[in-house]
């Protein structure tokens, strides 16, 4: 069906994100990166920008004037997804939130917690007071806690909007701090969501803190998760991580059949044909001789013994121990490359993080030069991992969506993920008779369920060459098909179509 704006011609879509533009160094480790780039937000946000464009709909995007980090510090370009934008989209479309307090950043979010609040409003300020009223959308696209207060402003003008949750992390702020930041938060306040339940206006206004996140959800006539498990796993009570106050509202959404899981797809230049960061580029069907180049330059270049032939397991994402596990992996590394030495494996870790020391640690008092790396990350290094490895190691607790999991199947480097989130919905026991499947799945968030599923990928190493060969072109012509901006994009303009048909509940 296509999209019918409800003032004739095509819908205007306003997509509001705190942070899009994507360039070579991120992956979330932002003390070390200077970009725009906090997570996969930026990348799912500038793609779906392009993407919404090319299926045919009026798209608007609103984000922080980041001066430095668009244009660098000496004469440096504009960003490469930025310049992407411009190719496609008129300046017209393009609204930069103005503010001092973007300019001369160069992460988009601050370690210090109480500068991340002022952000958030100086950014909420621009779009409520002149970006809302100029652009005049059909529908307004919100993501994360920093645009929380947009759907309360939306909806008290009678604008649908639509709320997507890439994490659960939120702020608490006042009433009279929003005012006092140049919203006037007057005019929507009952559409908020309160620490407690407000008795009037005045004696809320200084002492009773809105929840940004919560208050996006609240207030917005539909939401997402970015991925269907990770939603389910939410109302279900599955982490103990989650509010019970955001919890119960999105389980409010879900009753009210406002709420959805959309799956993120990784940017459409993690391409092994087109990728310029590979030694070998290659498509489905050249895989197995390309990979074999990208691996021994990989190794060459993370200190590896050079071995075409050797399986080699990949850890991309960052080292974080609270979400993606890597104390599951550390725990019984040395035992597995003992285990697992007649088969030369390898193991490659190209990640930043908490946890990286103790990789650093086990490399050296156990001597395993040349089986193990651990290196910074570092993007291009990434990419050429992907190309190179075998496997690529997913053991996280939660995953809201996760992307290298997706990239991993695409570049062929099967992944071995905890069945959680979206690795549960983008990840299938592999059945090599059954012609199905795409990585190696274990059920248990332990050391000895991750040992268990390297041994499944091992065990499906150990096959004939052609066997595996078949398997991974199957896979990766699979993926490439199922994890693309172009399918992710569509189930939004399916969910704004919806939404631009239903009756709205009435402004206050």
């Amino acid at each position: 069906m296509p999209l019918v704006r409800r003032r004739n011609g095509k819908p205007r879509i306003l997509m509001v994100t705190p942070e899009i533009t994507y360039l070579p160094a991120g992956m979330g480790n932002l003390a070390h990166n200077a970009n725009a780039k906090a997570g996969g937000l930026a990348d799912v946000s500038a793609s779906l920008v392009a993407a919404l464009f090319e299926l045919g709909a009026d798209v608007h995007v609103a984000l922080p004037h980041y001066r430095r980090m668009f244009h660098m510090d000496v004469g440096r370009l504009i960003s490469d997804e930025l310049r992407v934008y411009k190719n496609r989209l008129p300046d017209a479309r393009i609204h930069l939130a103005e503010d001092r307090c973007f300019y001369y950043r160069d992460a988009v979010y601050s370690n210090y917690e109480e500068e991340n609040p002022r952000l958030a409003l100086a950014f909420q300020r621009e779009i409520v007071n002149h970006i809302l009223p100029t652009v005049d959308p059909d529908l307004v696209h919100c993501n994360d806690w920093m645009t929380g207060l947009i759907p309360a402003a939306a909806r008290r003008l009678g604008i649908p909007s639509l709320f997507t949750l890439h994490n659960i992390h939120t702020q608490d702020v006042t009433l009279a701090r929003i005012e006092d930041a140049g919203i006037d938060a007057a005019e929507f306040w009952p559409s908020l969501y309160f620490n407690r339940m407000p008795r009037n206006y005045e004696e809320t206004r200084g002492g009773n803190p809105v929840d940004m996140l919560v208050s996006g959800v609240f207030a917005a006539h539909f939401i997402n998760t970015v991925s269907p498990t990770f939603l389910a796993e939410i109302t279900r009570g599955c982490h103990s991580f989650v509010p019970d106050n955001l919890r119960m509202e999105i389980i409010g959404k879900q009753r009210a059949g406002c709420a959805e899981g959309i799956l993120n797809a990784p940017d459409p230049s993690y391409d092994p044909a087109t990728d310029m960061a590979l030694e070998s580029r290659y498509g489905p069907d050249n895989a197995a001789a390309a990979k074999r180049d990208n691996k021994l330059a990989f190794q060459r270049k993370v200190g590896l013994d050079p071995d075409g032939d050797a399986p080699l397991l990949f850890w991309p994402s960052r080292l974080d121990p609270q979400q993606k596990g890597p104390q599951l992996l550390t725990d019984i590394l040395n035992r597995l490359l003992g285990a697992y030495a007649g088969d030369r494996l390898q193991v490659a870790v190209v990640a930043n993080g908490a946890h990286q020391h103790h990789f650093h640690d086990i490399l050296r008092w156990h001597e395993l030069y040349g089986r193990l790396a651990v290196c910074d990350f570092e993007e291009s290094l990434s990419r050429l991992g992907y190309a190179a490895s075998d496997f690529t190691l997913m053991p996280s607790r939660f995953e809201p969506c996760g992307l290298p999991q997706m990239i991993g199947a695409i570049y062929g480097s099967l992944p071995v993920a905890f069945d959680t989130g979206g690795l549960h919905d983008t990840v299938s026991h592999l059945d090599v008779g059954a012609q199905s499947g795409n990585g190696f799945l274990f059920q248990h968030h332990t050391s000895a369920g991750l040992e268990w599923a390297i041994g499944e990928a091992l065990r499906f190493w150990r096959l004939p060459s052609d066997t595996r060969a078949a398997q991974v072109t199957r896979v990766m012509r699979e993926s490439k098909a199922r994890f693309n901006h172009h399918v992710c994009a569509q189930s939004y303009i399916d969910l704004y179509e919806r939404m631009l048909q239903r009756d709205l509940v009435a402004p206050f």
